[in-house]
């Protein structure tokens, strides 16, 4: 058993756990990270690991938000799919929220089984990235700027329509073919422009990142099979514990920071990496 490699997988979780909420692309991160402090694995094994690592920040949301995400109880069920029987147990308004983000799921998921691989062959590398990064980094900035004073349509997930959730489907789209966009990052930039407040984008965000990535990470694990050597599946443990601890804090941070801030500053720090990166890459250094 390699412990560098046990190390590098603590720092890798460490990075998906911080950059898979925060609007500034989990994907993008990895494979720089990947390019600066490379995992001593198969290359088949980095391409499911990048995606697998990603269920433990996917289980930190399932903690934290589990009263608004789980569709049966009696207790806090505002509406109930009838007053008695099993009806009582049903949260007929979270049923719909998973309606709204199945919808959402659908144009990311038909064009990723029809062309994952092309898309990873022609787009994983450093200038998609950074071009990207920056891209999207003044999409926040002029969304933000745009949007200042006014007063969003959209306070609560219950005002999501399955037209406004399609909508934001395409936005998500983006990221599953442009590493360096960010999932997070498209679909708030997109929830923002469709008059979405930031708390329920950010909200709806997490909760459309559970069929998102779970899906992704079962397609993953099936193409890679479960034939793992020792230190495969250690690196694989590993580095999802880190991400689902980081995830839980990362999460709490943002929820509490856009209560009194804007998304601005993650436009910028997007801007300044993606500069950095093609600089670095001009002068041969990854």
């Amino acid at each position: 058993m390699n412990i560098v490699e046990i190390l590098k997988a603590v720092l890798f979780g460490i990075v998906e756990g911080v950059t898979e909420w925060l609007p500034i692309s989990s994907t993008g991160h990895m494979i720089l990270l990947n390019e600066i402090v490379p995992l001593k694995v198969s290359e088949d094994f980095y391409s499911m690991f990048e995606v697998v690592i990603q269920l433990g920040a996917i289980l930190a949301v399932v903690l934290l938000f589990w009263k608004q995400i789980w569709p049966f109880g009696k207790k806090g069920n505002r509406r109930p799919l009838s007053r008695s029987g099993a009806g009582a147990w049903i949260k007929t308004d979270i049923f719909v929220l998973w309606f709204h983000i199945l919808v959402s799921c659908v144009p990311a998921a038909v064009v990723g089984l029809l062309f994952d691989e092309l898309f990873e062959e022609l787009f994983y590398n450093y200038q998609t990235v950074a071009v990207m990064l920056i891209l999207f980094g003044i999409a926040f900035i002029v969304v933000e700027n745009r949007h200042r004073g006014v007063k969003p349509k959209v306070v609560s997930l219950g005002q999501i329509s399955y037209r406004l959730a399609l909508y934001i489907g395409i936005f998500q789209l983006i990221a599953a073919i442009f590493p360096g966009t960010s999932r997070s990052g498209a679909t708030i930039v997109g929830a923002l422009i469709l008059g979405v407040s930031r708390k329920v984008a950010a909200e709806y965000t997490f909760f459309l990142a559970i069929p998102v990535m779970f899906g992704a990470s079962l397609l993953k694990l099936v193409k890679f099979g479960f034939h793992f050597s020792p230190q495969e599946a250690v690196i694989l443990i590993v580095g999802m514990i880190v991400a689902f601890l980081v995830s839980v804090f990362v999460i709490r941070f943002l929820m509490g920071y856009i209560r009194r801030h804007d998304f601005k500053v993650f436009g910028w720090y997007r801007i300044v990496l993606g500069a950095v990166v093609l600089l670095a890459g001009f002068a041969g250094l990854i």
